[in-house]
């Protein structure tokens, strides 16, 4: 046994000790006769006795330490306790966004090469459909598909073994959404998680007793480490875009719910039901909003509802989160040269280096850019992941050695710069920006400009033609017709020759729906936007009022 064992499962008994009798989990089953919400409720004493079970089931299957589990199971308790079941084991669950559509879900099935499958019926069934994909399975688990299903009986008594995993040991494969390329296996050690516990309790003061409502369910995996109550919330996670507001108002208001997790997208349907219907949310402390940049409407409206807590932002990524984070108080630097994201967190460095298409082996290799200039943002630290599973010349073009420390930098895939006074900001996606015969612009500092017009919420600049040679567009989120439309883009015109970095900008396009990633419904799929562009026809503005 090593001296040190280190297993992110650790964190569930110590808080059973702690906190035994405090709600670890609760997970909507209907609506009392009052109308509201009925939540099955574990403690957590009674939720580390239903991921023991879940560990004796799993054991008795034939689930070994260090096996690949993937897990296609619902949000709620079977996910939480069965995963937790796994890392206790020393097993490695493989969890994949099920929105990412079948043929990108089997290709990484296939990668992973999963020992074992833990899944509803319904994945059982697919498994045997697509039997080529899961050719590796050997042990089958099923698990039942309600989210409050549960092995133990209420009150039951259970402890949970922990395997004599190390800090370096795997302890999961948790896929990328992909929204700009492939999805990739992101491989995480137990150090790595435990890493993110500390960072996220001290650069949020999180609280035991606190009550959290994640709207992505895997950030609900940290909450018994963080000593939270998780409220699962009403929300199909394939389409989170079609969530009902009203529910999720209403879950935060009847729990008393202080923390959440959810994108822009999420966040602005619920503060305009909040602002429609006059209502506060009083007890949340904070909301962490990502996945893409956070709106200045969304800032700037986000205290009128928020009446006793902030929203704030957190940049990072699959590979490395958190890597640093803004508030709503600091969001008032906004300005057209991009989206301040904070100061990296604790623990964590960033730094800015010369974009460069091709990979980079050693830091040595890079050249680093001073404060204010353009670049790729780089990060090193304890929650940063070393390398993609089964994807080498994918983890050589994103990592780079630093031989001087021993450790390694994430590309993060985005460019952005440092200001004079340490705060990063995002400037966009890499492989989204658009370089001309006269130069490159960036997205977030060019979409800025236009998202300030009242009727445009979402945009995107894409390039046409070959990189280097690119014609930049802007394609806006529009039903607008005919003289409405050239209305409206005449208007954009007149905004795009008041800033020198989107004078250039000539050619727009009106699209009544944006192809956005599924987990957060938050990025803009820019490349397939920019296919669309290339034989879409444009709308015509008027020169002589631009």
């Amino acid at each position: 046994m090593p001296e040190t064992v280190v297993n992110i499962a650790r964190h569930l008994p110590l808080m059973a000790g702690a906190r035994p009798t405090s709600p670890a989990i609760k997970i909507p089953r209907g609506r009392t006769r009052r109308g509201d919400i009925d939540y099955l409720t574990l403690s957590f004493a009674e939720l580390e006795a239903e991921a023991a079970a879940w560990q004796t089931r799993l054991t008795s299957a034939g689930v070994q330490r260090g096996d690949r589990t993937l897990v296609m199971v619902r949000p709620g308790l079977p996910l939480i306790a069965s995963v937790f079941a796994l890392f206790a084991l020393g097993a490695v669950p493989v969890v994949i966004d099920p929105g990412m559509g079948l043929k990108s879900f089997l290709s990484c099935v296939a990668r992973s090469q999963p020992r074992a499958l833990l899944g509803i019926p319904m994945a059982q069934l697919i498994s045997r459909v697509a039997r080529r994909s899961f050719l590796g399975v050997k042990v089958r688990v099923t698990a039942r598909g309600a989210l409050d299903a549960r092995l133990t009986r209420p009150g039951a008594a259970g402890k949970l073994a922990l395997a004599s995993t190390e800090a370096s040991e795997l302890a999961a494969v948790l896929f990328t959404s992909g929204s700009t390329g492939a999805p990739k296996g992101v491989c995480y050690e137990h150090g790595m998680f435990e890493a993110q516990v500390r960072l996220l309790l001290r650069t949020y003061d999180i609280a035991p007793g606190e009550v959290d409502l994640p709207l992505l369910a895997v950030f609900a995996l940290f909450n018994p480490a963080l000593g939270m109550t998780t409220v699962v919330p009403e929300l199909d996670p394939r389409r989170p875009a079609s969530v009902d507001p009203a529910k999720i108002v209403q879950a935060i208001r009847q729990e008393q719910v202080t923390n959440s997790f959810g994108s822009p997208t999420l966040w602005r349907k619920i503060g305009d039901h909040c602002l429609a219907h006059k209502i506060a949310l009083p007890t949340l402390r904070r909301v962490l909003c990502a996945g893409a940049p956070v709106p200045a409407s969304l800032w700037a409206d986000a205290p009128r509802f928020l009446t006793g807590g902030q929203l704030h932002s957190p940049y990072g990524a699959t590979e490395a989160l958190p890597v640093s984070s803004i508030s709503a108080a600091e969001a008032a630097l906004a300005s057209v040269n991009g989206a301040c994201v904070g100061k990296p967190v604790p623990e964590i460095e960033a730094r800015i280096i010369a974009i460069d298409d091709e990979p980079l082996p050693t830091l040595a290799a890079a050249r680093v850019l001073p404060p204010g200039e353009i670049g790729e943002i780089i990060v090193r630290g304890p929650v940063v992941t070393e390398l993609y599973d089964a994807l080498y010349q994918e983890t050589q073009a994103a990592k780079i050695a630093d031989r001087s420390t021993g450790q390694v930098w994430h590309r993060m895939g985005d460019t952005g710069y440092l200001d004079a006074e340490g705060r990063l900001w995002f400037c966009g996606r890499k492989a989204e920006r658009v370089v001309t015969p006269s130069g490159t612009l960036f997205t977030e500092p060019c979409e800025q400009v236009f998202r300030r017009h009242p009727q445009v919420r979402r945009c995107a600049l894409v390039g046409l033609g070959p990189r280097g040679q690119q014609r930049p567009a802007l394609v806006v989120e529009s039903s607008a017709r005919g003289a409405a439309a050239r209305r409206l883009v005449t208007e954009l015109r007149a905004l795009a020759v008041q800033h020198a970095h989107t004078a250039a900008i000539e050619t727009f396009f009106l699209r009544p729906k944006f192809p956005v990633d599924v987990r957060h419904n938050a990025k803009i799929h820019r490349l397939t936007l920019a296919k669309w562009a290339a034989t879409a026809r444009p709308v015509a503005w008027e020169a002589a009022t631009a």
